[in-house]
């Protein structure tokens, strides 16, 4: 498989533009501006709903180019929760997914966290994991007490 041509990272861009651009990737099913989002190191990871522990890029390549032979992927991040410091940031996003069923057009929720480490090339993506959400997650987070036990 080839990589993807890492593109030249702008001053001052940030974690959110690479955000920004993953999910437009999604949106429109293209394989090298997603893959120009990741890193360009050998234990990227990613973990799609249900399924198992993706490292590298060459795996996760693969893994993105099978979800787009059945088309682009229709999601769009909400309810976004960060913590950013000066070279890494951390982004827990609610994915709303559009899904064709047989019954129509339906939404889909999943979680995600997303990880994006400055590099040379500028901020990309480190790990991509997301698990399965529930129509629940319309409603908002739901914010835990300051107690643990």
């Amino acid at each position: 498989m080839r990589k993807a041509k890492l593109q030249a990272a702008t001053v001052g861009g940030s974690a959110d533009e690479i955000e920004a651009q993953f999910y437009e990737a999604l949106q429109q099913g293209d394989i090298d501006k997603l893959m120009a989002c990741w890193a360009d190191e050998d234990e990227i990871i990613c973990v799609h709903p249900g399924g198992p522990r993706l490292v590298g890029s060459a795996t996760i390549r693969g893994a993105f180019e099978a979800m787009f032979a059945n088309g682009s992927i229709a999601a769009r991040p909400e309810q976004v929760s960060k913590v950013e410091s000066l070279t890494s940031a951390m982004h827990n996003v609610v994915e709303r997914i559009a899904v064709l069923t047989a019954e129509g057009q339906q939404e889909a929720f999943v979680i995600a966290t997303n990880v994006y480490q400055r590099t040379p090339q500028g901020w990309r993506m480190v790990a991509h994991h997301a698990s399965p959400g529930t129509s629940a997650l319309k409603q908002g987070p739901v914010h835990a007490s300051q107690v643990l036990h």
